[in-house]
């Protein structure tokens, strides 16, 4: 049985959706979705993640707190380690820079926009209204190698939920929220807050969950020898 159009139009079909119905998931639909995840490979099987699972009146006290230390705090926020260099050079910044002005446009907020676009930052912090938020921790005493592993797991997690039919939004904001995420769900200080993942019936109606996002072409980021 060939497998490869199914799990090839798995991987095109996720998208990172920004706006979720007011529909709920079980709770074992999201464990079956992080034990198919965990099989992703990891270097010598170290398994670098931790997962906090919020729903209900949990995640309501995670958003009210998140959004009240951004909305006192958005300008000192500091995550656990650096998203990007400063400045951030091309073809990065190029590319940064087409999709946060599409990102507007589907949103109706311009660039200038200051107040519009905190305000639509700020619902990164309601989990974009999706019924699961998950937060991703990982032993700060690792090393930046287990960023790899991180990365194939969060995948995993994408893909698994997609194949149920669920969307995601993976959310390295989350990691500027480490003092309140501490607070509320108590995660030790050993714990490194990698990021953060909305999960739930994406609201296709929003137009920017319709975006179409250009993607590089292959032979401009792989070289090919024989």
């Amino acid at each position: 049985m060939n497998t490869a159009p199914f799990i090839d139009n798995l991987i095109r079909d996720r998208r990172s959706k920004r706006g979720f119905l007011d529909r709920p998931v079980p709770i074992e639909t999201v464990k079956d979705i992080l034990s198919t995840a965990s099989h992703a490979p990891s270097s010598s099987n170290t398994q670098p993640w931790r997962c906090y699972v919020v729903t209900g009146e949990s995640r309501d006290r995670v958003t009210r707190a998140a959004v009240a230390e951004f909305r006192a705090n958005h300008a000192t926020l500091v995550p656990e380690y650096p998203f990007f260099p400063q400045p951030l050079h091309d073809p990065y910044a190029a590319r940064f820079n087409t999709f946060r002005g599409q990102l507007g446009d589907a949103q109706g907020v311009h660039r200038s926009d200051k107040t519009g676009r905190l305000r639509d930052v700020e619902r990164q912090f309601l989990f974009f209204d999706a019924p699961v938020g998950i937060i991703f921790t990982m032993d700060r005493r690792l090393e930046w190698a287990s960023f790899l592993c991180y990365g194939c797991f969060l995948q995993n997690v994408m893909l698994a939920a997609r194949g149920r039919g669920l969307d995601t939004c993976p959310q390295q904001i989350w990691s500027l929220q480490h003092h309140v995420l501490r607070a509320e769900l108590g995660i030790p200080q050993d714990e490194m807050v990698i990021a953060g993942m909305s999960l739930g019936w994406a609201n296709n109606g929003m137009p920017e969950n319709r975006m179409a996002l250009q993607k590089t072409p292959v032979e401009q980021f792989a070289s090919f020898t024989h």
